[in-house]
Parts: structure tokens; sequence; C-alpha cells
């Protein structure tokens, strides 16, 4: 799985248009093997975002769950503290 690709499922606020197209973009760039794409595959890498977003939300919109919410701050405090266990503190 793309590390930077980020569960965007159970969030209070809930994930915004532009959090599901930035994980789209970069499933669609992992499996292509391209950040950008040549003229002549700009077309299908654009129709395969769109069609990855819709898909994404579509499933995040049908998702139920009993779980309360999770905060983004609280997540991302989370995060960033199994990164500097993992690569150590900053500098």
């Amino acid at each position: 799985m793309c590390r930077s690709v980020k569960t965007l499922f159970n969030f209070d606020p809930p994930a915004t248009e532009e959090e599901v197209g930035a994980a789209a973009l970069q499933y669609v760039r992992k499996i292509s093997g391209s950040t950008h794409p040549s003229q002549a595959n700009e077309a299908a890498f654009e129709a395969a975002v769109a069609a990855i977003a819709a898909a994404t939300q579509e499933l995040l919109d049908n998702l139920v769950t009993t779980a309360p919410p999770k905060d983004r701050e609280v997540e991302a405090a989370k995060a960033k503290a199994r990164s500097a266990k993992r690569f150590g503190a900053e500098a």
C-alpha cells in the first residue's frame, strides 16, 4: 500500500473531496509507476484518477461503523509519535 495514502473513513469532520482526490492520485501514480504521465497517457491517467476518486467516495459514503469518529489532530499526533519512534527524533 502507498504510505502516503491515508485512512479516510470514520473521521470528524469527514474526508473532503480534495483528500479523496489526493488518495486517488497517489494510487494511480503508484500503480502506473509515473508521477506525471506522458501526453499520450494523460487522458487515461486523469480518467483513472477520476474513476478511483468516485469509487472511493462511494465506498466511504456506504461504509458503516458503530465506533465513534476519530479526531484528525489526535490521529496526526499518534502518527508523528510512531514516525519519531521508527526514524528517531528530528534534529
